[in-house]
């Protein structure tokens, strides 16, 4: 298996909408179609997680009326959302 290259948010976001590009033209044969469309996959679940991530730390660093830091809500929100995918979650 190749070892996986730490891509930053924008740049799998870049290349998540270059796959889009080209899956939208219609102009890839069906199997570079199928390779570019699992890529895509595993470029938008980088992106998911990344989002999630900076809302957590968003959440950690927010405080509660009371002044006191909210980070029970922090784990909560991040466990919920790893673990429960969505129905719109096709691409």
């Amino acid at each position: 298996m190749a070892e996986k290259k730490t891509v930053s948010f924008e740049e799998a976001l870049r290349e998540l909408e270059d796959i889009a590009e080209k899956l939208e033209r219609g102009t890839l044969s069906l199997e570079d179609s199928i390779t570019a469309y699992e890529r895509g996959m595993e470029l938008k679940k980088v992106c998911s997680e990344r989002l999630v991530d900076a809302e957590a730390k968003i959440e950690f660093l927010s405080k509660a009326p009371t002044g006191e830091t909210v980070k029970a809500t922090v784990k909560k929100k991040k466990e919920e959302s790893v673990s429960k995918p969505l129905e719109e979650d096709l691409f």
